[in-house]
């Protein structure tokens, strides 16, 4: 999950600003974690502690009511609100805090279930259950040991995406957009064809659209492919609080069985 995070910390800047570069600094003054990462702690804290996934995440994003980049007008009236459902949003952010379900989940089919639990309280709408579920499974196949043309094989053919364009050519024409339709695809590609993790978060960017969000969801698939440098990835938790910090350190601390098994064919 740091990966998103990250992802998001390295986006922040340019989230409104339309950037169309690989070239920019990684971290400024500027890079800060936003709405997404609370969003993401949120839905992993939930887990880890098995606890309702909406009362979870109200609380966390109660705790940071004015996030950097700041919430969606929607998703603002359901987290201060004690009865609001589900709105049929088909917003990115339901790709953009599912990363946690790849990590946590034992399974595939798992992957996609929990994916759906996280997303069906807010994100109930079919397109937004339909990104949060691809991501949440790309994550989980890049984790088990699944190569990136591999990935892009199965989450075409289950999703129905189409993986086949190059950032370059993504570049070209893509516009700023918030739905999952235009965001997911978008955003897999960046991980998925990149050379390392360094370079998904550059991709990302680097396509001009919902910087912060395209950056979390690529960079949650690209740290289990590529893992994370060491600097990158300290740079990254000095920005964060320490309640964020601890939640971070419970999941490591649940993954770190699940890789073992994985590692002795269990």
């Amino acid at each position: 999950m740091l990966g998103a995070i990250i992802g998001d910390i390295v986006g922040s800047p340019f989230e409104f600003t339309r950037h169309k570069s690989k070239s920019f600094d990684l971290f400024s003054p500027a890079s800060s974690f936003t709405d997404d990462t609370v969003c993401l702690v949120g839905v992993a804290d939930a887990l880890l502690r098995d606890v309702s996934v909406a009362e979870c995440l109200r609380g966390w994003c109660r705790r940071y009511p004015h996030p950097v980049g700041g919430y969606g007008a929607r998703f603002r009236e359901w987290v201060f609100s004690d009865t609001m459902g589900p709105y049929n949003s088909k917003g990115n952010g339901a790709a953009m805090r599912v990363a946690p379900v790849g990590h946590l989940a034992k399974d595939p089919s798992q992957a996609v279930s929990l994916a759906w639990h996280v997303t069906a309280i807010t994100h109930d709408h079919p397109d937004a259950m339909n990104g949060a579920a691809a991501t949440a499974f790309a994550i989980w196949m890049a984790r088990s040991g699944a190569k990136p043309q591999e990935i892009r094989g199965k989450i075409e053919s289950d999703y129905g995406f189409d993986l086949s364009r190059s950032v370059d050519q993504i570049r070209a024409t893509y516009e700023y957009s918030e739905l999952c339709l235009e965001t997911v695809p978008e955003a897999l590609v960046c991980a998925l064809t990149a050379i390392d993790f360094e370079d998904a978060l550059r991709n990302a960017v680097s396509l001009g659209g919902d910087a912060d969000t395209l950056a979390a969801i690529a960079g949650g698939v690209a740290e289990p492919i590529f893992g994370i440098p060491k600097g990158i990835e300290e740079e990254a938790l000095s920005r964060l609080d320490s309640d964020i910090l601890a939640v971070l350190h419970r999941l490591g601390a649940a993954i770190a069985p699940n890789e073992a098994d994985a590692a002795n064919g269990t």
